[in-house]
Order: C-alpha cells, then structure tokens, then sequence
C-alpha cells in the first residue's frame, strides 16, 4: 500500500488536512506546536469515476477501491536535524514512508499563530528542506567514512558508491536534496536504502485561503514555485484549502456540488492531491471484475501482467499462464465480459504484457 507522509511545521493545516482526508477528527487539530506528537495514520480511498462506472454495469456484490494510507507526522522545527522540538523522533517517522507531501503555510489569519511568525511560505520551504538536508548529511558522512577504506582497498562497487555518494553531498551543501544527486533508477533506489530523507518523492501541499482557490492560490504560489523548483525542477504543487476541505467533508450529494462550484473549483482538493501522489510515484490503476466484487488495483506505470498478478496474490504470480485483458472503455461498451469476448475485444496477453492505465485483467493460473 502507499504511504504518504504529511509533514511541516507546527500549525500549517497538517492535521486539519489529514482530519479531512479521512473523514475522522482522529487527528488533533488545536492552534499550538505539537499537538500532534504521535504519527497519525489513516487509509483513505483513491478517487476513480471508472471504478464506479464498472459497479453500475457489473452489479456485483460490493466494491473495493484503491487505497492509499496518509500519516500524519508531528510539526517540524528549526533545528530538528540537531534535535530540537521533536526532532529524531520527527525524522524517523519519515523514513518510513514512501513518499513526502510538504504541506505549507500560504493563507493569513491573526487566530493561527505561526511559530516563526509572519506568513512566509518560502522562508518555510527553506526550513524544512534544510532540516532534512542537514538530517541526510550526517548520515553520508558517517557512510562516506566506511566507503573510503573500502575504495582504497580497491573495491570497485565501493569505488562507484563514492562517486555518487560525494555528489550527495555537494547536493545537500548545495541546499537540494539526495534525489538530484541519482543519474538513473538504481542510484536513487540504492539511496533511498540509505534511509536518506530527500531521496523520497515529495509533492508540495499550498494551505491556501478558500478565496483563492479560484485563481490558483494567490499571491503566495508563484514565489513558492520558484523556491521549490530551485531544490526540485520537477516538483507538484496542489493548492488546497485545509478548512474548505473539512467543512466540504461534511456535506453529500447536490450540497457538495454547489459548495465546490460556489468556490470556483470542480473537483476537491484532496483528490487532486491524492491523484498528484499517483503521478509522483508513478502509479496507475488496473480492475478486475465479476459477480462478487469489482476491484481497482494500484501498480507501477511499466509494469507487466505478471507484476500485475501478484499485486493480487503470489499464487496468482507463481502460476501464471496468462492475462485476459480488455481495456476500460471496451468493456463498458460491451456491457460485459462475456459480451466484450464475443465481440472479439479480449485479448489473451502473457506475463511480458505492459498493462496500460485502465485494463481490466482476469488471470489464468495454475498452482
């Protein structure tokens, strides 16, 4: 399952945002650093129209969506990475997800206090991004020691770890992160190993006022824009407004409609925040369907019919013979599985097959 980690400093909407995407008050929410202390964690549904277009023509017994699990994280201070407020406590809880979504301060209201004082998106950015910098450099260091005997001694993997190991470095002196610092997939892959902090995916949440959600987020998001793309060229930015969000969370049907469109927006931030999630790993969604249940699997963009199988069970993946496949749009017209077969539009794939966003697969296995 993804897991996304919400982090930031104190009093930002962190909790206020994670109380939102899980329809609970599970996270306290009060107006004072720390009030979260314990990582929070729940699992929230990823939003997907297909999923409930195939329950409609299915009719199966129930449904079940693709997840994804939010932590939310206690706030972060300057001087966490030397122990300050929370510190280590703060930072190990981040190792442990898959991806980081910085959640920042981009609205005034003189009722929340700041614990650096005025609003200052980018001067926020900066802050944590040292942190976690400083946080990852301490832990190059200590590897860069062992690597170097290694080297000397002619080891040649280490001898290719030091190279990559002292461009980290220059990265995070540099104020960017470990990420910037991996040329290919198995660098950044060998990097996170490390535990390294800024070697995760992070996607940036702006905390706007609701009355700029029209535009975009006001007045705050070019120059924040700017910062993180001078750490992070490729970085998201979802402006979002964590109160909007959780009073929107209380509303159903034709009510959540007209408060959306009273707002200038079509769709709620948090599933655009969620989708924004998808994208940053490189996710996507495949079904499958029949008389008990229609499901949406979650599995990497690239990946094949075999990696798709034991997304579902390993016995599914140690048997595989092959993957009937037909793509989302093709069945619903057909209106069925049988229909779609005899219409000649499932294909019979094997275990090499690049499944595409949307396919719908039903595996032959024997075990």
């Amino acid at each position: 399952m993804l897991r996304l980690g919400i982090v930031g400093l104190p009093n930002v909407g962190k909790s206020t945002l994670f109380n939102a995407l899980t329809s609970s008050k599970a996270a306290a929410a009060e107006n004072y650093p720390f009030c979260t202390v314990e990582p929070n964690v729940g699992v929230v549904e990823v939003p997907d129209p297909r999923l409930e277009t195939l329950n409609q023509v299915v009719k199966p017994k129930k449904k079940v969506p693709a997840v994804v699990e939010f932590v939310d994280i206690a706030g972060l201070v300057k001087g966490a990475s030397q122990g300050e407020g929370l510190g280590n406590q703060f930072l190990s809880h981040i190792r442990e997800v898959d991806a980081v979504v910085h959640v920042i301060r981009a609205f005034e209201d003189p009722d929340v206090v700041h614990v650096m004082g005025p609003v200052d998106p980018v001067r926020d950015h900066d802050v944590i991004t040292s942190e976690l910098a400083l946080a990852d450099l301490a832990v190059v260091e200590r590897r860069l020691d062992k690597t170097r005997k290694s080297a000397r001694a002619g080891d040649k993997d280490a001898q290719l770890e030091l190279v990559l190991l002292e461009r980290v470095v220059q990265e995070l002196n540099a104020g960017r992160g470990a990420r910037e610092a991996g040329e290919n997939p198995d660098a950044i892959k060998f990097l996170r190993t490390l535990g390294l902090l800024t070697a995760k995916p992070i996607l940036y949440a702006a905390n706007v006022n609701e009355d700029d959600l029209a535009s975009g987020g006001g007045r705050w998001i070019d120059k924040l824009r700017a910062a993180v793309q001078t750490h992070h060229e490729e970085a998201e930015i979802v402006p979002f407004s964590a109160k909007f969000e959780a009073e929107l969370g209380e509303l159903t049907g034709d009510e959540r409609r007209e408060y959306l469109a009273s707002a200038g927006v079509s769709e709620p931030g948090l599933d655009r925040l969620i989708h924004a999630g998808h994208r940053l790993l490189g996710l996507q969604t495949f079904f499958t369907v029949g008389e008990n249940e229609v499901r949406a699997w979650t599995m990497h963009r690239g990946d094949t019919a075999y990696d798709a199988a034991g997304e579902i069970h390993s016995d599914f993946q140690r048997g595989f013979i092959r993957a009937e496949t037909v793509g989302f749009a093709e069945f619903v017209n057909a209106g069925s599985y049988k229909a779609a077969r005899e219409q000649g539009l499932v294909r019979s794939e094997g275990r090499d097959y690049v499944v595409k966003d949307g396919d719908i697969l039903l595996f032959r296995f024997n075990v």
